[in-house]
C-alpha cells in the first residue's frame, strides 16, 4: 500500500473542464463502492441456473477468497467465473447480464469517481470481471466507449468457464490491454485504481488518483443517470452477501413447502375466505378505504405482481373477474377468480369487457398490461374508461424481501410460488373513491383523459411517477434495444 499512499486521492481531481480529456477507471471499489464482485455472481449464477448454481458458487466462494488474498487475485476470480458460467448458454448470460445487473450496479456507483468519471468525454472502463456481464450496464447506462474486461471461453454456444488466453485483466495484463486499445492514439489523461495491482495500468496516464477505501460512502442516486433503470428482471430482491446467500438457500426448501401451502389454500378456499387465509399465513394484507360497491363496477389497478387481481379480490370479499393479454396455463388452473383472456384486438376486448359488466360483474383489472418494480407508473390503456362511467382506481403496493414474485425472461407460471416463497409477503390495497359523473367519459371527457386522470390518481397516492413508456417500451428495453432516455 506504500506506493498508492503516494498517488493522490480521487477526492483531490478537479473534473471541471474535461469534456475533451479520456478517462480509464478500475471498476470493483473504484467505480463502485463496493470492492467485491460475488454479489454480481450471484445474481447471475441464480438467474441462469436458479438455487443449485448459487449453492456451488456459495461452496467455491471460501475457496476463492483465499486464492485471492494469499494465491492471486486472478486465481480467485477464475474460480468465481467457473462455478458461474461452466456450461450455460452464451445467449442466456448475455440475456441476465443485460436485465438483471444494471438495477444492482446502478446502486452502487461512487459518488467522487463518477463526478470525475462523467465529466470526461472519452470513458473506458478496465476490469476484472467478465466483459460479457459489465458491458451491457456500461455502454447502455453510463455511456462508456471502451470496456476492457476478462473474456471467457466458449465452445458451440456455450460457456465453458475457462479464461480466454489474454488471462484475467489484473495487473501487468491490465497494461497490456489498455495500451492495445489505445496503441493509435493518446493515452487515457486520467487513471483511476483502487488498489496495488491497479498502479501498473494508472501509471500509464497523466494523471493518477486512488479511491480509498471508506464504509461510509453512500452510492450516487440511480437517477441521476444519464439513462436511469427503469426496468429490470431477476428473482434476488436484493444483491447477495455471502452471508445473505446462505440464508436463501437455507431458507428455499422451506420456503417451497410454504409458497405451495399458500397457494393450495387460496385455490381450494373461497374467495371470501381469502383474506384472512391469507394474514393466519403470513401474507398479510392491508386494505384501505371502503371497496363495497355492487356488480358493474370496474376496479382499474397498478400492476405490481401476478397476485395482484387475486389480493383485490380478497378484500372485496366476492367473486370478480380479472382480464389479462396473456395468462400460463398453470397459473390460470389455481386462480381462485375467474378469468378472461385479451386478445390485443380493441373491438373484441371491448365485447369481452363489456359482457363482463352486462352481467353484473366486478372486474378487477391492470391497464399498465405489465407489471413494473420500480416507482414508476406505464401508460394506462385507455379502453376501460370507453366502457363504464363506474370505476375505483386502486393504488397496489407490495413488500418482499427475498423473492420477486414477477418475471418476464423467466417460466411466468412460477410467479405466484416465487412471492409466497417470502417469508412474509405485504400487500397494501387502498381503494379509491369512485369517479364522479364529470370525471367519466360520460360527461364529454375522453378515454385517454380518463385513463391519465385515473393513473395521476394512484401514483399521487403511493408517491410514484407517472411515465408515457409502455408495456412495449419494457420488453424493448430488457431486450438490450431500449433507446430510453
Amino acid at each position: 500500500m506504500a506506493a498508492a499512499k503516494k498517488i493522490q486521492t480521487i477526492y483531490e481531481c478537479d473534473s471541471n473542464g474535461r469534456e475533451k480529456h479520456t478517462v480509464v477507471a478500475d471498476m470493483d471499489g473504484t467505480l463502485l463502492v463496493g470492492r467485491s464482485s460475488f454479489g454480481y455472481f450471484a445474481l447471475i449464477a441464480f438467474d441462469i441456473g436458479g438455487i443449485l448454481r448459487l449453492a456451488l458458487l456459495l461452496l467455491a466462494a471460501p475457496f476463492a477468497g483465499l486464492l485471492y488474498h494469499f494465491v492471486s487475485e486472478s486465481a480467485g476470480i477464475k474460480v468465481l467465473i467457473f462455478t458461474t458460467f461452466a456450461g450455460v448458454k452464451v445467449k442466456a448470460i448475455k440475456s441476465a447480464a443485460a436485465a438483471v445487473l444494471p438495477k444492482h450496479y446502478s446502486e452502487d456507483l461512487h459518488p467522487e469517481t463518477w463526478r470525475v468519471f462523467s465529466s470526461c468525454g472519452m470513458k473506458c472502463v478496465l476490469t476484472a470481471n467478465p466483459t460479457i456481464m459489465v458491458d451491457p450496464f456500461l455502454k447502455n447506462y453510463l455511456d462508456v466507449d471502451v470496456v476492457l474486461g476478462t473474456e471467457i471461453s466458449s465452445f458451440k454456444g456455450f460457456a465453458t468457464g475457462l479464461v480466454s488466453h489474454a488471462g484475467v485483466l489484473v495487473g501487468d495484463n491490465k497494461v497490456v490491454a489498455l495500451t492495445k486499445a489505445f496503441r493509435n492514439q493518446e493515452m487515457p489523461h486520467i487513471g483511476i485504481g483502487d488498489r496495488n495491482t491497479d498502479i501498473p495500468f494508472i501509471q500509464l496516464c497523466k494523471e493518477k488518483y486512488m479511491v480509498p477505501q471508506s464504509p461510509g460512502t453512500r452510492p450516487v442516486r440511480p437517477e441521476t443517470l444519464p439513462r436511469p433503470v427503469i426496468f429490470h428482471d431477476g428473482r434476488l430482491v436484493q444483491k447477495p452477501t455471502v452471508l445473505w446467500a446462505l440464508l436463501i438457500i437455507l431458507w428455499f426448501p422451506i420456503g417451497i413447502i410454504l409458497s405451495v401451502l399458500r397457494v393450495f389454500c387460496f385455490t381450494v378456499l373461497g374467495v371470501s375466505t381469502n383474506y384472512y387465509i391469507m394474514n393466519l399465513l403470513g401474507c398479510p394484507i392491508t386494505a384501505k378505504g371502503a371497496p363495497n360497491h355492487s356488480g358493474g363496477v370496474v376496479f382499474v389497478c397498478n400492476h405490481r405482481t401476478v397476485v395482484d387481481a387475486v389480493a383485490v379480490t380478497a378484500c372485496l370479499g366476492r367473486m370478480a373477474t380479472t382480464i389479462s393479454y396473456s395468462v400460463a396455463w398453470f397459473t390460470e388452473f389455481i386462480s381462485p377468480m375467474k378469468t378472461s383472456k385479451l386478445t390485443r384486438d380493441r373491438a373484441t376486448d371491448a365485447r369481452l369487457i363489456g359482457q363482463i359488466l352486462e352481467r353484473g360483474e366486478l372486474l378487477v383489472m391492470c391497464p399498465e398490461g405489465t407489471t413494473c418494480r420500480e416507482p414508476y407508473l406505464l401508460r394506462f390503456s385507455a379502453l376501460f374508461g370507453e366502457l363504464s362511467d363506474r370505476i375505483v382506481p386502486v393504488a397496489i403496493s407490495v413488500k418482499t424481501s427475498m423473492f420477486h414474485g414477477s418475471t418476464a425472461r423467466g417460466h411466468k407460471w412460477l410467479d405466484p410460488f416465487f412471492f409466497y416463497m417470502n417469508p412474509f409477503p405485504a400487500y397494501e390495497i387502498t381503494f379509491l373513491d369512485m369517479l364522479s359523473a364529470d370525471q367519466t367519459c360520460k360527461e364529454g371527457k375522453s378515454s385517454y383523459d380518463v385513463a391519465n386522470s385515473v393513473q395521476e390518481m394512484i401514483a399521487n397516492t403511493l408517491k410514484y411517477k407517472c411515465t408515457n413508456l409502455t408495456r412495449k417500451d419494457k420488453y424493448r428495453a430488457l431486450a438490450g434495444t431500449d433507446g430510453l432516455v
